[in-house]
């Protein structure tokens, strides 16, 4: 049977209106829905006053307009970015222009990669214009006037993915790490399943009582969801080893079977995924491969 994964996906908001989903919190969510983005993309204020705001979002004027509005008559004073894909990070810049506030993220777009420099790709969707004020690790404590943060390194989703902790309300901004209306796509080579797998097990270690995805609502009973995740992902490279063992030596005639219950408009990014899972197997040992790990390569079981 597959994973029961316990989704979380009603949320109630008004595109451009400014709630207060917190005593600490108040979030914006953009009008660009998607099949990755669910409803669009929330952008957080946290604290009152002096105020950080994390993942400013898509570069669209309606939506940096609904962000100034609701920080009227307030100081920006850090601008925190969870990663570096198109529907986070580019409102940062007229963001920055309109506040003087800086940046602060893990790096540029692909800068957490384990590849060699000279092997370093760019996905369609990464933001490669973006160069944060400040890098951040994982760690470090980001101090505000009535607020504090904790950076949280969670790479997989993208090689520069951060997550940060709200210390005062233990609620954690999880980006796209882990969302409640769906799992998140782990595409290499930016993307990286045992890092992912890592990051997963990295959260059930904390003590954090709510997350804030910047897609859908908020989790306020997060562990569940991390376990069916990991247990989800160890059921693909399941079903994975099944196919190989079925002859199936190609990702692109596994996926049709795989996720049959998907969307065909969507089997590419579940190509993404299967190759992703297949990077981890080749380098686990349980399948073999010629050469580098492609997504157009033949694989066997080991």
């Amino acid at each position: 049977m597959p994973v029961q994964i316990p989704y979380v996906r009603e949320i109630e908001f008004e595109y451009g209106d400014c709630d207060q989903v917190s005593p600490l919190i108040r979030r914006v969510v953009a009008n660009n829905p998607s099949a990755f983005t669910y409803k669009g993309t929330g952008t957080y204020i946290i604290g009152k006053g002096e105020v950080a705001v994390v993942d400013p979002g898509p570069l669209l004027n309606e939506h940096v307009g609904a962000l100034m509005r609701a920080l009227e008559g307030e100081t920006v004073t850090h601008i925190l970015i969870t990663h570096t894909h198109s529907d986070h990070s580019p409102a940062a810049a007229p963001l920055k222009a309109l506040t003087g506030a800086e940046t602060y993220a893990y790096g540029p777009h692909g800068s957490g990669q384990l590849n060699t420099p000279d092997d370093v790709q760019v996905e369609e969707d990464g933001d490669t214009a973006f160069v944060p004020d400040f890098e951040i690790r994982h760690g470090d404590v980001i101090e505000g006037n009535g607020w504090t943060v904790e950076c949280v390194y969670t790479p997989g989703h993208t090689s520069n993915h951060m997550c940060f902790a709200l210390q005062e309300e233990k609620a954690l901004f999880s980006g796209d790490h882990v969302m409640g209306w769906s799992t998140s796509i782990v595409s290499p080579p930016d993307g990286n399943m045992e890092q992912y797998m890592a990051s997963l097990r990295l959260l059930l270690e904390r003590d954090d009582e709510v997350y804030w995805p910047t897609h859908g609502p908020a989790i306020t009973d997060p562990k569940p969801i991390v376990r069916s995740f990991i247990e989800h992902r160890e059921d693909r490279e399941r079903q994975i080893m099944e196919q190989l063992a079925a002859g199936h030596t190609r990702i692109q005639d596994m996926v049709p079977i795989m996720y049959a219950a998907v969307d065909k408009r969507l089997y590419p990014a579940a190509a993404r995924s299967v190759f992703a899972h297949m990077e981890h197997l080749v380098a686990t040992g349980a399948v073999v491969t010629k050469g580098k790990p492609t997504l157009g390569g033949d694989y066997w079981l080991a």
